[in-house]
């Protein structure tokens, strides 16, 4: 099982937000879904799950398009913010009522677990949405996504308003309930570090085109940060992919991300590290050199 994105294109006003993503969520893995505010995130995983439809392309589940497919759409969840706007008619809605909506949207909806969930996170089920904390929204996001059982389960930055201890729950439930399941996840989080461990592969996105959707690990041990005087980085580096060069005097700072197979030499009088994904994510995202 699997879904594909095929040349998607989004435009709003005349500007496009995503362009030609060609991209395969497959089944049994736990996807981080990570880029700079305003690259096109929360608008891919839209898309994704033909909760907005595309300018451009086309979205498959199983070779079956996703748009107007109830079929389809049934494998499918993509919980994201919930708007305390007042337009948005859900303000007035206390917890359960807005959790027993969501159930009738998901045919494997999972009561226990929503139950299981209302008391690991301690939440008032009698309180109003517009009452709810920004980390009481985040934690009944949470429970639609995990309690909807769906195949292919996307959270909009999940755990944005957690603290940290809520969080470290999030994650050990997410992992437990991939370990039992099998389910896919695609994870959109700023908090990179805290999630590097758990994210199988990570997608980057950036000005609405994914530049990298590769296994975390294997991507991490690729890149590396070297430093020293910049006459010797630049030797060391010639024919290297470089990213975010920094230069401080006669001292340069790189990041670079070797091809497979591809080794750095040796002789040269440098420092070489590895890199964090967090640090990763600001050499390929960032502003480039930076004198």
């Amino acid at each position: 099982m699997s879904l594909k994105c095929e040349n998607i294109v989004k435009t709003y006003h005349e500007k496009d937000v995503l362009k030609n993503i060609c991209l395969e969520i497959e089944q049994g893995k736990i996807y981080g879904l990570i880029g700079r505010n305003g690259a096109g995130k929360t608008t891919l995983l839209s898309v994704m799950t033909a909760q907005n439809p595309a300018t451009g392309g086309r979205v498959t589940y199983n070779g079956m398009p996703v748009w107007e497919n109830q079929k389809a759409l049934d494998h499918l969840c993509f919980a994201r913010e919930i708007s305390t706007a007042p337009s948005f008619g859900v303000s007035a809605m206390k917890v359960k009522e807005y959790l027993r909506t969501a159930s009738i949207f998901y045919p494997n909806w999972d009561a226990q677990m929503a139950q299981q969930l209302i008391k690991l996170f301690h939440l008032d089920v009698k309180k109003r949405i517009a009452a709810l904390s920004k980390g009481m929204l985040s934690m009944v996001t949470i429970i639609v996504a995990m309690a909807s059982k769906a195949d292919i389960t996307m959270m909009d930055e999940p755990v944005a308003g957690l603290d940290v201890v809520a969080r470290e729950q999030f994650y050990r439930l997410l992992l437990e309930e991939y370990a039992n399941t099998g389910r896919t996840f695609v994870i959109s989080t700023h908090i990179m570090e805290e999630a590097a461990n758990v994210f199988e592969e990570v997608i980057i996105i950036k000005d609405g085109t994914v530049i990298q959707k590769e296994n975390t690990q294997e991507l991490l041990e690729r890149s590396r940060h070297i430093s020293g005087s910049a006459q010797e980085v630049d030797a060391l580096c010639k024919g290297l992919t470089v990213y975010r060069e920094t230069k401080m005097g006669r001292r340069k700072e790189v990041t670079v991300v070797m091809e497979k197979g591809q080794e750095l030499a040796g002789g040269y009088d440098v420092t070489i590290q590895p890199v964090s994904l967090q640090e990763l994510f600001l050499a390929l995202c960032g502003e480039g050199a930076v004198e």
